[in-house]
C-alpha cells in the first residue's frame, strides 16, 4: 500500500464519519435497518408490479426499474460501509474503488433519466390520454429505459476513466464513507483541472437535461389540469403525479445540494450526510412514497393481503 511521496497508491482508506469510532454500534444499527427496509421495499415493489397484471402499464414499468436502480446503487455502497463500521481496517482496493464508483455512478445517473421518463409518461397520460397507448408503446418505453441505462453507464465510465487514470501519491485516505469522485480527486498529485471539468460537464448536463424535461412536462401537465372543469377531475389527475413529484423533489434537492454546496471542512461533513440521504435513505423512501400515495399500488397490496389471509 503506497501512500507517500513518490509511491503510487494501490488501495484506499475510507475515513467514514468524524467520531464514528465512538458510536459505531448506533450507526451500524441505524444504517442496517435503513438498508434492510430499502431492500425489502424495492424488491417488494419489483415483485408486486411483476405479478399484478393491473400494474402492467408504462408508468409501473418505469417504477419497477426505478426500484431496481435504487436497489443497485444503495447496494453498491451500503454493505461496504456497514463492514467498515465494524472494522478498524477500512481499506478498499484500487480496483474495488473503481468498480464501486462505476456501479454507483451508473445507477444513480440512470435514476435521473428514469425519473425524467416517468415525467414524460405522466405528460402523455394527462395531456394526450386518447393517444397514450400509442405514444407510450412497449417499444418506446423500452427505448427510453435503454437510453436511461446507456446515459448512466456513459457518464460513470467516462468519469471513472478520467479519475483513475490520474496518479495518486499524496495520500490514500478518502474523506468519505465510499469512493466518490470529489474526495478521490483531492488525493491526486496530477493536474486534476481537466478531470474536474469533465465531471462538472457530465453532472451538469445530466442534471440540467433531466430537470428541464421534468419541469416542462409538469408545466404542460399543470396547464392541462387547470383546464379540467370538475374539482374531482383535477384532484384525480393531480393524484397520479403526486408520488412522482414527491420523489423528484427529494431526489433532486439532495443531489443538487451534494454537488453545489462544497469546499469547506464543515461542508465536507454535511456532504457526507447528504450522500447518506441520497444513497441510502432515498432508496428506502421511494417504495414508501409510491405505496402510500399511489392508489393502484395500495389496491394491489390489499389484493395480495386478501389472498394471503
Amino acid at each position: 500500500m503506497g501512500q507517500n511521496n513518490g509511491t503510487e497508491v494501490t488501495e484506499f482508506i475510507l475515513l467514514g464519519f468524524t467520531g464514528q469510532h465512538k458510536s459505531w454500534h448506533v450507526l451500524f444499527i441505524v444504517f442496517l435497518v435503513i438498508y434492510v427496509v430499502a431492500l425489502v421495499g424495492n424488491i417488494g415493489m419489483i415483485l408486486l408490479i411483476k405479478t399484478d397484471s393491473s400494474l402492467h402499464t408504462p408508468m409501473y414499468f418505469f417504477l419497477q426499474n426505478l426500484a431496481f436502480v435504487d436497489l443497485c446503487y444503495a447496494t453498491a455502497i451500503t454493505p461496504k460501509m456497514l463492514r467498515n463500521l465494524m472494522s478498524t481496517e477500512n481499506s478498499i482496493s484500487f480496483f474495488g474503488c473503481m468498480v464501486q464508483l462505476l456501479v454507483y455512478g451508473t445507477f444513480a445517473t440512470s435514476d435521473c433519466y428514469i425519473l425524467g421518463a416517468m415525467a414524460v409518461d405522466r405528460y402523455v397520460a394527462i395531456c394526450n390520454p386518447l393517444r397514450y397507448g400509442t405514444v407510450m408503446s412497449q417499444r418506446v418505453c423500452s427505448q427510453l429505459l435503454t437510453a436511461s441505462y446507456f446515459m448512466g453507464f456513459l457518464n460513470a465510465s467516462v468519469n471513472v476513466g478520467f479519475t483513475f487514470s490520474l496518479k495518486f501519491c499524496k495520500s490514500n485516505k478518502i474523506n468519505h464513507f465510499f469512493c466518490d469522485e470529489p474526495p478521490i480527486l483531492a488525493l491526486s498529485c496530477s493536474d486534476i483541472y481537466f478531470s474536474i471539468m469533465v465531471l462538472a460537464a457530465f453532472v451538469g448536463f445530466n442534471l440540467t437535461f433531466t430537470i428541464l424535461v421534468i419541469i416542462f412536462s409538469y408545466m404542460f401537465i399543470l396547464s392541462a389540469i387547470l383546464k379540467i372543469s370538475s374539482a374531482a377531475g383535477r384532484k384525480k389527475a393531480f393524484s397520479t403525479c403526486a408520488s412522482h413529484l414527491t420523489a423528484v423533489t427529494i431526489f433532486y434537492g439532495t443531489l443538487s445540494y451534494m454537488y453545489v454546496h462544497h469546499g469547506t471542512i464543515e461542508s465536507q461533513e454535511q456532504e457526507k450526510m447528504a450522500s447518506i440521504f441520497y444513497g441510502i435513505v432515498i432508496p428506502m423512501l421511494n417504495p414508501i412514497i409510491y405505496s402510500l400515495r399511489n392508489q393502484d399500488v395500495r389496491e394491489a397490496l390489499k389484493g395480495i393481503g386478501k389472498k394471503c389471509s
